[in-house]
């Protein structure tokens, strides 16, 4: 099925759909999105016909009603170009633009929906850019008046489901969904903390000139704990990682551009063109590029095990934040409440 939202990038071919929104349980799906084969789901073959043809039909529904969420999302704005075969997504976040634990089921919803709708047309999908609609912000990162919450109230347990479910999301999209595509990050604004984490799971950043980028957890007695090591050791080294993460310094484009964290550094205003003028150049050689991204990914894997095992450091440090250190991240609340939102989308 073709589908289409009412909301995207300039010269996208538009149109609407009118099925009900799914209510679907969970932030992560019980069978892996990246495989709906029977194996993944432990079938007996002693069951009866009658009991597999059940069991499949159940899955054929899921997958329709994850596909149809795909462009109903509350917080993520999702366009299909089809002439490009590219998938135009931007983040609209209530309130603060932070991820929310809202947003973070949106992405769930999303990646369930990626798969569902296309794993069974190959060739049809070959890019997925993500951007933000927030005026001057990708993504400020992890919801820091959550974390307070959740460390006054000693929950160990609710800070590790959180950064769980975020690594998820960047282990999945690391790895395209399992997808034959080519992922895009766009950031038109600032990525901090944990924005910037989610930013470098991307294949290809594209950066507008203005926008900052830096892990300033440290103003807080933190560190990012949802990939940023893992990421930034592997492309650049762990004494950059750790100077990134210790001194909390914000970074240009371009700086990060010759660091090699950032691809390409374009005019403010240009990140939608050049995003666009990536993909038309570079259509005839989707292969070979995906292949070297593939490469990439086999020269340097990054488990979701590692992921996880930084994530339970990450809520231990935070068990350990004094008073000060969570009056500062109040403070930083206050700042972001201050920002101003993202336009709401035209129905």
């Amino acid at each position: 099925m073709f589908a289409y939202s009412n909301a995207g990038p300039a010269g996208a071919k538009q149109a609407t759909r009118s099925d009900t929104r799914s209510n679907l349980p969970g932030p992560v799906p019980a069978v892996d999105v990246f495989d709906l084969k029977p194996t993944a789901l432990n079938v007996s073959y002693s069951k009866s016909a009658e009991a597999l043809v059940a069991e499949s039909n159940v899955i054929d529904l899921k997958r329709t009603a994850d596909a149809r969420r795909l462009f109903e999302l509350e917080q993520l704005e999702v366009s299909f170009e089809k002439e490009l075969g590219a998938l135009w997504t931007f983040m609209r976040p209530r309130g603060r633009p932070s991820y929310n634990p809202d947003l973070l089921e949106d992405f769930h919803a999303w990646q369930r929906g990626i798969v569902a709708e296309f794993k069974d047309r190959p060739g049809e999908l070959d890019y997925l850019l993500l951007g933000s609609r927030t005026d001057g912000v990708f993504n400020l990162g992890g919801d820091l008046d959550l974390f307070a919450q959740l460390i006054r109230k000693r929950d160990r347990q609710a800070l590790v489901a959180y950064g769980e479910s975020c690594v998820r999301i960047l282990h999945r999209n690391m790895y395209t969904l399992g997808l034959p595509m080519i992922t895009i990050g766009l950031a038109q604004g600032d990525a901090l903390g944990g924005g910037f984490e989610s930013l470098l799971s991307f294949n290809v950043i594209i950066a507008e000139s203005q926008a900052k980028f830096g892990f300033p957890e440290t103003l807080f007695g933190l560190f990012p704990g949802m990939g940023a090591y893992s990421l930034v050791a592997r492309r650049c080294g762990a004494a950059f990682a750790e100077e990134m993460m210790l001194t909390g310094r914000v970074f240009t484009a371009q700086e990060m551009k010759e660091a090699g964290l950032v691809h390409m550094v374009v005019e403010p205003g240009q990140g939608i063109a050049a995003a666009r003028e990536y993909m038309q150049r570079n259509k005839r050689r989707h292969i070979g590029a995906r292949a070297v991204f593939e490469a990439g990914r086999q020269v340097m894997p990054v488990s979701l095990d590692e992921l996880d095992r930084i994530v339970r450091v990450w809520a231990d440090a935070c068990l350990q934040l004094s008073d000060r250190d969570l009056k500062v991240m109040r403070r930083l609340v206050s700042a972001q409440d201050r920002l101003p939102k993202a336009p709401v989308a035209a129905e």
